[in-house]
């Protein structure tokens, strides 16, 4: 009997070793890759902005700019087409995965959105959306401010849910990212006769001076962590190498000069806004070098086509118009940066945000 007892007594040790040792996997497993600094915590990731990090809301409103179709979401959750404008996840899923908050940050106008989404975060961003008020006009899309009174909205939501103390927290603890910008000098500034008037430096101020007020109304509004993302090398995207580049698709310099001068008056302005409110943590993410990187050494990251998207032709199919369901794809869209001719593949955003993690994560957190 005695040594039944010390047999079984010895076999639940094992058992408990094992669930522990099991337990430890798999909390390694699902917490950020990137380790957040000691005693931080991150509550929520939410997302303001473009198509780089709308995860859907364009789905229910009157545009031609939505991707809840075929071959959106090829790689996403078994071949779902959510609206995210990739093959699969993109920057704002990605970064909540790396902070360990969740793998996906939904749309707050998602329809299934519930308590928990909400008190994790959301995105309220909508493709070809920007900060110049005219360029989602154009394109039938949401506009910064009414992401900013859907944000209100939002907090009204969470306070219901957990009171103002709790809902102050999440806010004060959450990561925002704000990203326009691109739709604004692509589109408004280069392909309409409406911004005619402007010179680079006198439009980019204008970008500027909405890109500022969004982020001091978020700021009054409870947002303390804000990662604000200049304008990519728009240039280099397969679409303006085509519409732009000549006969070799070349990158279109007009249209990185014009990114690059923005990009100098936005850094230069954070910094001051940064300066000025208390408690803030407001950092400029340099996306035009983190993008530049991998388009001109793409062999370092695993990349093998660059100058093409991965749907179609690859040189001009973008959104509903010309990346739909009767396009072909790439047999492998791990090997490209871009999914269509505008937009990063998963892979693409997944290189993007190791890179910017590593470089500014202590400075938002």
């Amino acid at each position: 009997m005695h040594t039944s007892s010390f047999s079984s007594s010895s076999s639940s040790s094992r058992i408990r070793l094992q669930c522990l040792l099991f337990s430890l996997l798999l909390a390694v497993m699902t917490t950020g890759a990137i380790p957040l600094p000691p005693n931080v915590t991150v509550t929520a990731v939410i997302g303001f902005g473009d198509s780089i990090i709308d995860p859907g809301n364009n789905n229910g409103i009157k545009t031609i700019i939505k991707c809840n179709h075929p071959p959106y979401g090829k790689d996403f959750m078994g071949g779902i087409p959510t609206g995210r404008f990739s093959n699969g996840r993109i920057p704002t899923d990605l970064i909540a995965e790396e902070v360990s908050v969740k793998q996906y940050v939904p749309a707050y106008l998602d329809p299934t959105v519930g308590p928990q989404d909400l008190l994790t975060g959301v995105s309220f961003a909508s493709g070809a959306s920007g900060y110049d008020p005219l360029t989602s006009t154009v394109a039938s899309v949401i506009p910064l401010s009414q992401q900013l009174d859907y944000f209100k909205e939002y907090i009204q939501k969470v306070t219901h849910l957990v009171g103002e103390e709790r809902t102050m927290y999440i806010l004060k603890n959450a990561v925002f990212l704000v990203v326009a910008g691109s739709d604004d000098i692509a589109n408004t500034y280069f392909d309409t006769p409406f911004r005619k008037n402007y010179d680079p430096n006198s439009y980019t101020d204008l970008m500027l001076h909405s890109a500022s007020a969004f982020v001091q109304d978020l700021y009054n509004l409870g947002a303390r962590r804000l990662a604000v993302f200049g304008a990519p090398p728009i240039g280099c995207v397969p679409s303006q190498r085509t519409l732009a580049g000549g006969i070799v698709r070349a990158c279109a310099g007009k249209y990185n000069e014009v990114a690059q001068l923005f990009n100098s008056k936005l850094s230069a302005e954070l910094n001051k806004l940064h300066r000025k409110n208390a408690n803030s943590r407001i950092v400029y993410i340099d996306i035009y070098s983190a993008l530049d990187e991998l388009i001109t050494n793409p062999a370092k990251y695993g990349f093998e086509e660059v100058t093409k998207g991965c749907c179609g032709t690859g040189l001009i199919e973008v959104t509903s118009l010309l990346c739909n369901k009767l396009d072909p794809v790439c047999p492998d869209a791990s090997k490209y940066v871009f999914w269509d001719s505008y937009h990063p593949t998963e892979k693409g955003y997944q290189a993007l945000v190791s890179m910017l993690l590593r470089r500014y994560m202590n400075q938002i957190l």
